[in-house]
């Protein structure tokens, strides 16, 4: 009889550690991600209030506040030229890769290519190559043919380097597309590219979309290549920032920064907002 308040005993206390244990274990969890998700945002954010700040070098924390950097960027020629610069590049360069890269994903899922294997490695390889050594290659074949300091040369050094996110993104939603549909769609008498247009298209925009925006930000933030390519009348607005730091630092860095920051937000936003209007 006297073993019973034992046990009740011993399991009373093993249901204590176990709540203590259930407890500690989110808790822990949630510290844990609060300050990896703080270490790395830390360095984007703390941009912002050195944007602001009333006095003309850059320091934390700001003793006033003002927006005239903000000012001072949009109102800078050469501030607008290189924003300028970057974005057509950037827009064009969304548009080339995202039409090689679904055709080459396409070929890649769906195809019968001997080596397919060493084919998407070497699709995918100017994400793991460095890009200084792309960078050294690029220039050393550009510069001799006059590819260098223009839009021709820049659209094709970023597409290259953007094509392989829409690989990735456009074959991984290929590869859960229900083929059935396009099968059904060709017995109904559609023609390949009707199914292709009506049917394979609009069930893997998704993922076009979401590689098409990943390629704009590739292109638009790449800095390596442009420190190679870039001339008097085509410099990006990565070059543009570089040189300010060695030989202009002012707060007008840390609010171009911002702006960049927050575009990249805004479009990553929408790339969310796509993909859960259509999973809904």
């Amino acid at each position: 009889m006297a073993s019973l308040p034992l046990a009740a005993l011993l399991s009373r206390r093993r249901s204590r550690s176990f709540s203590v244990e259930s407890t500690l274990g989110p808790l822990l969890f949630a510290g844990v991600v609060g300050l990896v998700l703080f270490f790395l945002v830390l360095p984007t954010l703390i941009v912002v209030p050195m944007s602001v700040g009333t006095a003309s070098y850059i320091e934390f924390p700001p003793r006033g506040l003002t927006l005239k950097w903000y000012a001072d960027y949009f109102a800078d020629p050469d501030w607008r030229a290189a924003t300028w610069f970057s974005l057509k590049i950037a827009f064009a360069t969304t548009i080339t890769s995202t039409v090689i890269g679904t055709l080459a994903s396409i070929a890649l899922v769906r195809g019968k290519l001997p080596g397919k294997a060493l084919i998407q490695a070497l699709t995918l390889s100017p994400m793991v190559v460095p890009h200084i050594v792309i960078a050294v290659a690029i220039y050393l074949v550009f510069a001799p043919i006059g590819l260098t300091g223009n839009f021709t040369g820049f659209l094709i050094a970023h597409t290259m380097l953007s094509v392989p996110y829409i690989i990735i993104t456009v074959s991984a939603v290929l590869q859960r597309f229900d083929v059935t549909l396009e099968l059904a769609a060709l017995n109904c008498g559609a023609s390949r590219s009707q199914a292709f247009w009506h049917i394979v298209l609009p069930n893997i925009m998704p993922g076009v979309a979401a590689g098409a925006v990943f390629a704009f930000l590739a292109s638009f933030d790449e800095a390596t290549v442009a420190f190679f390519i870039s001339g008097i009348h085509g410099t990006t607005i990565t070059r543009k920032m570089f040189e300010d730091i060695d030989f202009n630092l002012t707060p007008i860095i840390a609010a171009v920064s911002t702006v960049l920051v927050v575009f990249t937000l805004l479009l990553m936003g929408g790339v969310q907002l796509l993909q859960s209007s259509r999973r809904s």
